[in-house]
């Protein structure tokens, strides 16, 4: 026979485990937005983000060590005769035997400096750049007088010294139109046609300048040439 303490409730540990157990469930995290997309830059943007970085590079470099409000004419000058040392193009010396002689039959000690048209468009960039980044365009040490003195001179020599005339391009003008417009059979294309010395694609220069090349960058020269970048606008009047 059972002793009465035997039978009772069931045990508190059993009654728990048939109660159903709630579970903690995280909030679900916010994911985060992916970066937007960086604009990539122009070919001509980038190539006057690096002649900036290099030209205030050369101004820490120099000694004395200079600042961008010290800058001067002068010593835009000094920076591209410093260029001269990486540059690609032949210019011969008054003394030459080839002097004045586009294609040379042979090769001259004669030293290589920076095309005109390289040194032009180099400063165009600069002058932009130096606008862009807060100063006053009146103290604009890339627009002096001197600078584009310099330029002249530059062009001038290499053009008698390789014997390459460099010649602004005109700009085609369209003929007015009769006032029967396209009812007289005439039209705008068979009118610059019919102008003596420019063909179908406009009027030709004499020669053309030497391609814009890539500033050294603080460690070491770069090819001439390498990064031909066309400026929007218009570069420094000579």
């Amino acid at each position: 026979m059972d002793s009465p303490g035997t039978a009772g409730p069931p045990s508190s540990s059993a009654g728990d485990a048939q109660q159903p157990v709630a579970l903690a469930v995280a909030p679900p995290q916010p994911q985060p937005h992916p970066p937007p997309p960086q604009q990539q830059l122009s070919r001509y943007e980038s190539q006057k983000r690096r002649d900036w970085n290099t030209f205030l590079q050369y101004l820490r470099n120099h000694r004395p060590p200079l600042t961008l409000a010290r800058c001067s004419g002068a010593h835009v000058i000094e920076f591209l005769k410093y260029l001269d040392q990486f540059g690609k193009t032949k210019v011969h010396a008054s003394g030459c035997a080839h002097y004045g002689q586009p294609s040379p039959p042979a090769p001259c000690p004669c030293p290589l400096r920076q095309a005109w048209g390289s040194l032009d468009a180099l400063i165009g960039r600069l002058r932009a750049a130096y606008e862009e980044s807060g100063h006053a365009p009146e103290s604009n040490p890339f627009a002096a007088r001197a600078v584009r003195i310099y330029l002249r001179e530059v062009r001038d020599g290499q053009a008698k010294a390789r014997g390459i005339p460099y010649e602004k391009k005109k700009r085609k003008r369209t003929p007015a139109l009769p006032a029967g417009g396209a009812g007289e059979g005439t039209n705008s294309s068979s009118a610059a046609a019919a102008v003596p010395g420019r063909g179908e694609g406009g009027e030709q220069s004499g020669s053309g300048t030497a391609a814009a090349s890539p500033l050294p960058s603080p460690t070491g020269a770069q090819a001439e040439g390498s990064s031909v970048t066309a400026a929007p606008t218009s570069t420094s009047r000579v």
